[in-house]
């Protein structure tokens, strides 16, 4: 009888791989950029056009959303069947194209249109990624190299943050020219990554290649710890995502009398230093620790929140600036620590023939949930509670409810670190 046991698959040499996903963490910066500027450029975009506050929630939260999480799903059907270079290659020129023609909007239509183009093209970064990561890392390295892969949300934002602050420092509100000038190098990259990086052989066994993809994705759908992975990261996210989307207006409340330009500053550069450090020791130590206790992947998540929710509260409470933005700090940086843990056991968990599908599923409940739930959330509970309790308090009032999110997701990532054991060894053994 002949063996079906396949030998372990050559790699790439360590500095290809390392480049290719250097690459790629910069397109996942650029994403975040062209993501959370126009929420930062919100207040001048709203007096230039003449917006209220209704129509720029719908430009930040449901015209980019619904799409970007919806058109996920079939351009992940088609990375696993095609070249996942040229797709986000393609999405990067999209994104980037329509973020610097943001900058040329003559209304509010025009502007939105804009958005949608922004979150299709930005669709087709993250799922097609992860799957080309999947294939130049071994699985005991895989959550440090999507760690890597995240520092592009904290570098991301930093840059987004210090571009905020240098239009405000400038005396004029132009965003249509930081419009135009974080949209257009991201037209570069997209050449860059295309002309110098090459498709990498879909590492996957013999009995995975028979297996259809509607196969492949009913047996990941029926994985407990996969569940346990995209709620746990769902339920911190939609509380997460709240917390950023409000964060300016709490400092702004409460210490009016701070220099909002000094705190895009400090919140930029925490973004790409602390934050940066707690996305990437997340991976690091989850490959460590997983080593000999496999549930550590989603331990870590758990232990960390476990410290950073307490911050939280102090940090909405105090009325000591610094301590207030320690307060965050912390929240921040323990919350970077999931990123690793759950992109690498998307792709464990996943049989190698639906890795991208994995990452698209994953990201449409969590970004159904999180991106369009959370600031929504806490929006409503403020107007609710500010007519009897004033502007501050009511908003101190609704942030206090995230605390149940994340009490939720500490409990089902306590209890995935269970079950994820019994859900790789099955997983390694089909």
């Amino acid at each position: 009888m002949q063996s079906t046991t396949q030998p372990e698959p050559t790699l790439p040499a360590n500095r290809y791989r390392y480049y290719v996903l250097l690459m790629l963490t910069l397109v996942y910066a650029v994403n975040f950029i062209d993501r959370q500027i126009i929420g930062i450029l919100s207040p001048f975009i709203k007096a230039d056009l003449g917006l209220d506050d209704a129509q720029l929630g719908y430009l930040k939260g449901i015209y980019f959303a619904l799409l970007y999480t919806l058109t996920g799903i079939p351009i992940a059907w088609l990375a696993d069947r095609s070249n996942r270079i040229n797709i986000v290659a393609i999405s990067l020129t999209l994104w980037s194209g329509f973020t610097a023609l943001s900058g040329l909007a003559g209304n509010y239509l025009q502007l939105v249109l804009c958005r949608i183009g922004v979150g299709i093209g930005e669709a087709g970064g993250t799922p097609p990624a992860h799957s080309i990561i999947a294939d130049l890392f071994q699985p005991k390295q895989r959550a440090t190299a999507m760690a890597i892969y995240a520092l592009g949300i904290p570098f991301g934002i930093m840059l987004a943050y210090l571009a905020s602050a240098f239009v405000l420092s400038g005396g004029q509100a132009n965003w249509r020219t930081v419009m135009i000038a974080v949209g257009l190098p991201g037209i570069i990259l997209a050449l860059l990554l295309r002309f110098t990086v090459k498709e990498p052989t879909r590492q996957q066994q013999q009995t995975e290649r028979q297996m259809p993809v509607s196969a492949s994705v009913k047996r990941l759908l029926r994985t407990p710890s996969w569940w346990g992975m995209v709620m746990g990261i769902t339920l911190s996210s939609f509380a997460n995502y709240a917390v950023i989307a409000w964060q300016m207006d709490f400092f702004v409340r409460r210490f009016s009398e701070v220099s909002v330009v000094g705190l895009l500053v400090v919140f930029g550069v925490i973004n790409g230093t602390l934050y940066a450090l707690g996305v990437w020791a997340g991976g690091a130590i989850a490959d460590r620790w997983g080593r000999t206790q496999p549930g550590a992947y989603a331990a870590l998540p758990a232990v960390a929140l476990c410290l950073g929710v307490p911050a939280f509260i102090v940090a909405i409470h105090t009325e000591t600036l610094w301590l207030a933005i320690s307060g965050f700090t912390v929240l921040l940086v323990t919350s970077g620590t999931y990123f690793g843990p759950c992109f690498a056991m998307a792709q464990t968990l996943s049989p190698a023939n639906c890795r991208a599908m994995s990452t698209a599923l994953f990201f449409f409940i969590l970004n159904l949930i999180a991106l369009g739930g959370g600031p929504t959330f806490v929006g409503i509970l403020s107007d609710y509670y500010a007519p009897v309790y004033g502007g501050l308090t009511g908003l101190i009032k609704a942030l206090e409810w995230l605390v149940v999110p994340f009490i939720l997701s500490i409990s089902v990532f306590a209890w995935t670190a269970k079950r994820l054991p019994r859900d790789l060894a099955a997983a390694r053994a089909q």
